[in-house]
């Protein structure tokens, strides 16, 4: 299935995932995707939920968390230019609310065999499974680690990029260099701005395919709470202030990725470390191990996340009684990152040649915090037990 996962990814990036319909003089394709989940957990004190989503799963069974839908149509114009759009109807943002949004619109020029640019709306090519993490049938796991792929929110962004590929013996290689500008809005009336450079390098040889990215932006995070607790250290003049900027901040993103599909046995890993110049984005080292055999249509897999904080999670010799206690546990409060581990184990069953059905059980732990949990309330601890069913479908 990890064979399928490339071939679709690739597909896509280059906006020929599947032909519908043509025109003698304009060709186009049409294609789609989607998921249709059930996912819920053993406790009501807080809430499992995928990244950019305001409102997760507790005990009561919840369609948003892992659904979506996404539409695609390319147009080629010429065997040098095409246009491709995509639509994705999904949870994400500040609302509790399915919402849809033009996920990919960009005009292709293939210059020759070996390289092609991009320019409009595009996906970001952060992750190993950047272009296809939206598209559950591509994946053999039900949905992406959250401990590495909550670690950079964004999707997309508007701008550009140039593609080499090109084969050398039996490797083929592929490049990629981006550049853009994207926003996020996430809940609490968030908004995240960002410039980005992206480069990456594929390599595929045989049953393996390896991968090395890295990514750096100019951020500026808009956050009402952030912005309240940084003024309050301000007029506290509690010498720290220069560490919490939100505001045109630099962060890096470094990743690194593997995936084998040999003979029956399928593995995918990837590691990953996040560094900026403000405490409010803390520093994290988080990677996954995936394990699954393909038995006839059915492949079994093991799945291992985990997350920790490289910056400090606390600054010393900040007030801890008086006036200014609650500022200081405010601020501690708000640069600690989210650390858990994640133990799933999970089926997968391909009972049709564009569909397949997938059951998953996660054990999460959130140490020190609630993890990647959110809506927290008093009393919330781990571990947690998340499940989830779900179809997958591509047509």
């Amino acid at each position: 299935m990890i064979k399928t996962t490339l071939a679709i990814s690739t597909l896509a990036a280059c906006g020929t995932f599947s032909s519908a319909l043509a025109q003698d003089t304009s060709p186009v394709t049409i294609a789609g995707f989607g998921t249709a989940a059930l996912t819920k957990t053993n406790n009501d004190l807080g809430e499992f939920a995928r990244t950019g989503q305001a409102a997760g799963a507790g005990k009561d069974a919840r369609t948003g968390v892992d659904s979506d839908f996404g539409v695609q149509a390319t147009a080629k114009w010429n065997d040098q230019i095409s246009f491709t759009a995509q639509g994705l109807a999904r949870k994400h943002g500040d609302t509790d609310q399915y919402t849809a949004e033009l996920a990919w619109a960009f005009a292709k020029f293939k210059a020759n065999d070996d390289f092609s640019v991009r320019l409009g709306r595009i996906g970001l090519p952060i992750y190993m499974i950047s272009d296809s993490r939206n598209i559950g049938f591509a994946n053999t796991m039900l949905r992406p680690p959250t401990e590495v792929y909550q670690q950079v929110p964004l999707d997309n962004a508007n701008g550009g990029d140039v593609i080499y590929q090109h084969s050398f013996g039996d490797t083929t290689a592929t490049a990629q260099f981006a550049l853009g500008v994207a926003k996020d809005h996430s809940r609490g009336g968030t908004t995240v701005n960002s410039s980005s450079q992206v480069a990456s390098l594929t390599l595929e040889n045989g049953p393996f395919t390896y991968r090395l990215g890295h990514a750096r932006a100019n951020v500026s995070v808009h956050s009402p709470a952030l912005e309240q607790l940084v003024a309050g250290v301000k007029a506290a003049r509690l010498g720290i202030a220069d560490q919490l900027n939100v505001i045109d901040f630099t962060g890096k993103f470094t990743s690194l990725g593997l995936i084998m599909d040999y003979k029956n046995v399928l593995a995918q890993a990837e590691y990953a470390k996040r560094k900026t110049d403000t405490r409010l984005i803390p520093d994290t080292t988080s990677w996954y191990l995936m394990l699954g055999y393909r038995w006839g249509a059915f492949v079994p897999y093991y799945v291992h996340g985990n997350a920790k904080q490289d910056s400090i999670r606390s600054f010393s010799g900040l007030p801890t009684t008086g006036p200014l206690a609650a500022l200081s546990a405010g601020v501690n409060g708000a640069i600690k990152a989210g650390l858990q581990t994640t133990d799933a184990v999970g089926l997968r069953w391909d009972f049709y040649k564009s569909a397949a059905f997938k059951v998953q059980i996660d054990r999460v732990r959130p140490r020190d915090g609630a993890g990647y949990f959110i809506n927290t309330q008093p009393g919330f601890s781990g571990p947690v037990t998340v499940y989830a069913a779900a179809v997958d479908f591509v047509f």
